[in-house]
């Protein structure tokens, strides 16, 4: 395709307002790679989730594929991500930048979630705060590994 990019399979990976989503949807349109958004998996329109056998019999079906991009950050399910996919892309951007990325998809349809979000997410903001304090490492060291 002339882009130089010759990964096949691709997780995305960061906190969520990093970017992952707008990342993956530029990545997919330049590859022709299909996409997976995990937040379109759990969630469901209601903003209640599937069951976690089901997702993680989904992420299976998925990973069993040849060619796909998934992005989504689920912690439980990383390392399984890391060991299928042959490129890493973690979008590691800093708490602010993070935080004001949830803060400005308030309002605004997204392809990667199957509702709008009609106000900020405290849950949100604090699941961002935790990660800069503690996830943020761990991925580190998992990518190390």
């Amino acid at each position: 395709m002339g882009t130089g990019f010759n990964g096949e399979r691709v997780a995305v990976i960061g906190c969520p307002g990093s970017g992952k989503s707008t990342f993956s949807l530029k990545l997919a349109a330049l590859t022709g790679l299909p996409l997976f958004h995990l937040d379109n998996i759990w969630w469901k329109s209601d903003g209640t989730h599937i069951p976690r056998e089901e997702f993680d019999r989904i992420l299976s079906e998925i990973l069993k594929k040849d060619k796909w991009i998934i992005d989504g950050f689920y912690s439980r399910t990383l390392e399984r991500r890391i060991v299928s996919c042959d490129t890493v892309v973690f979008c590691d951007l800093d708490l602010d930048t993070c935080l004001e990325g949830i803060g400005e998809r308030v309002g605004k349809a997204r392809p990667d979630m199957p509702w709008i979000e009609k106000s900020p997410d405290p849950e949100l903001e604090e699941l961002v705060r935790d990660f800069h304090k503690d996830g943020r490492g761990a991925v580190l060291s998992l990518l190390a590994d």
